[in-house]
């Protein structure tokens, strides 16, 4: 098999059917074998059914995992990456967002350069507010300030990857996973890729406000402990802090006979204090919690069901 095309879906039940007729009239025209692995996560409208109907219709070229329920999709993307079998494993959605043309394209300039093991998808310009796009940016420049690997900015999901890389990636255990990060920590060569998003063929955005900014908490915690690091900031700063102000008390008192008011100090100090406090609290508390979850060793995903192109054993990997 020289190309797998991994596809996460939730609640895509308008898009799988045109994704799959534009996969098909691309890639169709090429003389060499694919397969395309559905994942869907828990979908909770007919995505499912759709994408047996595709399997039945299509056994030879597609594939659907299914998930107990929604495990979200970096596990459906470490799925799809299990069952996979190309030579080349791409990671594509199903809105339409990003043509498979471009995987084309991805594929072949694979072939054409040997010293390249991935190529990734970045959008050169986004359809998204100012706001949006500035605290993205915001965000890459951050977290490379504070990583020991590099982040692109504004490089997406969307890449094809050799089977050394997929190998590399399905190979890491852990629970909690930021895929932008792992990408990076494995290395490899790289070859970042300027594209154009489409727009979406049906439905709606799944990444509200809050759920990328969970997402790049994620990325922090999981890639850094800047984060455990402010404790030791923050103490040294309100130690020095302190001193300087326990001078300048000492001084008011002796030399200008100035009375220091006690209680609306102390108040304000203690309620500092403990907000700071409760803030380191919380930074180890999240460290803590993912520690605790990734003891219990749990699966990172349940597969309810499995329709193959084959008895594909992959996932036992």
């Amino acid at each position: 098999m020289k190309l797998s095309l991994v596809v996460p879906c939730y609640n895509e039940e308008e898009n799988v059917f045109p994704f799959f007729d534009a996969v098909m009239k691309v890639f169709d025209k090429k003389a060499f074998d694919y397969e395309i692995i559905f994942i869907n996560d828990g979908s909770k409208d007919n995505t499912l059914t759709k994408l047996k109907e595709i399997y039945n219709n299509f056994s030879d070229k597609a594939a659907v995992i299914n998930f107990s329920r929604n495990f979200g999709k970096e596990a459906a993307v470490l799925a799809g990456l299990k069952r996979a079998s190309g030579d080349y494993t791409a990671i594509i959605d199903a809105d339409l967002q990003q043509k498979p043309e471009i995987v084309v394209t991805m594929v072949n300039f694979l072939e054409e350069h040997e010293e390249y093991d991935v190529v990734a998808a970045y959008q050169e310009k986004r359809i998204e507010g100012k706001v949006m796009s500035g605290a993205k940016k915001m965000f890459y420049a951050l977290i490379n300030k504070v990583c020991d690997i590099e982040f692109y900015s504004g490089a997406s999901d969307f890449r094809t990857l050799r089977r050394r890389v997929v190998e590399a990636l399905i190979s890491m255990p852990e629970y909690f996973r930021f895929s932008k990060g792992l990408f990076s920590w494995v290395g490899f060569e790289t070859y970042y890729l300027p594209y154009m998003a489409e727009e979406r063929n049906a439905g709606e955005s799944k990444w509200s406000v809050k759920k990328l900014i969970r997402y790049a908490i994620e990325g922090f915690i999981s890639f850094t402990t800047f984060p455990l690091k402010i404790a030791t900031y923050l103490g040294a700063l309100i130690s020095l802090l302190s001193i300087m102000y326990m001078f300048v008390v000492i001084v008011q008192k002796l030399f200008f006979s100035i009375n220091i008011p006690g209680y609306p100090t102390i108040i304000v100090l203690i309620l500092f204090l403990g907000g700071v406090q409760l803030l380191i609290l919380g930074i180890i508390g999240e460290y803590l919690a993912r520690i605790y979850i990734q003891g219990k060793n749990r699966p990172i995903y349940i597969e309810k069901e499995f329709f193959g192109i084959r008895n594909n054993l992959a996932g036992e990997r």
